[in-house]
């Protein structure tokens, strides 16, 4: 069995030690850096199959590194957050990060999340039965996917989608009017299923109506049926 490695990312050292130790009980090869820039030094050096990485950090924050990793590798990173980092979370969840935990972390749920993120990484990125690659272009309204190309037409534009939005996108639009729980969207598009995953579907799909809809606060394809989840509505035009 391939040995997974894991870099670990934080300006603060306990945090960065314990996470190690925690990952090693569990089989982990464990690497640590505490800016950006010591965290590409080591993935110069080392295949990394897994980030953790805070947010905040001096030299180099983690959202900037983030996007310096995504420019040359589709890794999966989970981004370390504090409450007061919202804003923050979010951007970095539109820019291409595929999960987070919010400090203090628990250690299970965050064993959990790295499992389902390197399941899901080592899988080559299969997301469930419901994936049925073809070569056809799923029409809905205004919205082309192309499978094939894997790319998002909005009336005859095309639209630059993070692949965990074109994921859902993807899911939503195979099934139109079929209503999918938060919890189901995260087991499809994650490969896992993982308790507590309300936010980071929620922050998935505003980004993907801001991207899609001409008025996301009035959405006419992906709607919510509220206590239940979302599903994509069918329109003609």
């Amino acid at each position: 069995m391939k040995l997974i490695k894991i870099l670990v990312v934080d300006d603060e050292h306990e945090i960065v030690d314990a996470i190690c130790k925690l990952l090693q009980t569990e089989g982990y090869e464990t690497y640590k850096a505490y800016d950006g820039l010591e965290a590409l030094e080591v993935l110069n050096q080392e295949e990394i199959h897994l980030i953790i990485m805070d947010i905040m950090m001096p030299r180099q924050d983690g959202l900037s590194t983030m996007m310096q990793v995504r420019m040359h590798k589709n890794i999966p990173i989970i981004l370390l957050t504090a409450k007061t980092e919202e804003s923050d979370l979010v951007l970095g969840l539109s820019m291409g990060a595929d999960d987070y935990i919010a400090k203090p972390y628990k250690p299970a749920e965050l064993l959990a999340r790295v499992k389902s993120q390197t399941r899901r990484y080592l899988k080559l990125g299969n997301y469930g039965n419901l994936e049925q690659q073809s070569d056809q272009v799923i029409v809905n309204g205004g919205l082309e996917l192309n499978v094939l190309e894997k790319q998002l037409y909005v009336d005859g534009e095309a639209v630059k989608l993070t692949p965990k939005e074109y994921h859902i996108l993807e899911v939503l639009m195979k099934h139109p009017g079929m209503v999918f729980s938060a919890e189901k969207i995260y087991e499809i598009v994650w490969n896992d299923a993982v308790y507590g995953v309300e936010n980071t579907v929620m922050v998935h799909i505003r980004r993907l109506r801001e991207k899609i809809e001409i008025n996301p606060s009035e959405p006419k394809y992906i709607k919510v049926v509220w206590g239940i989840g979302y599903k994509m509505e069918k329109n003609n035009k």
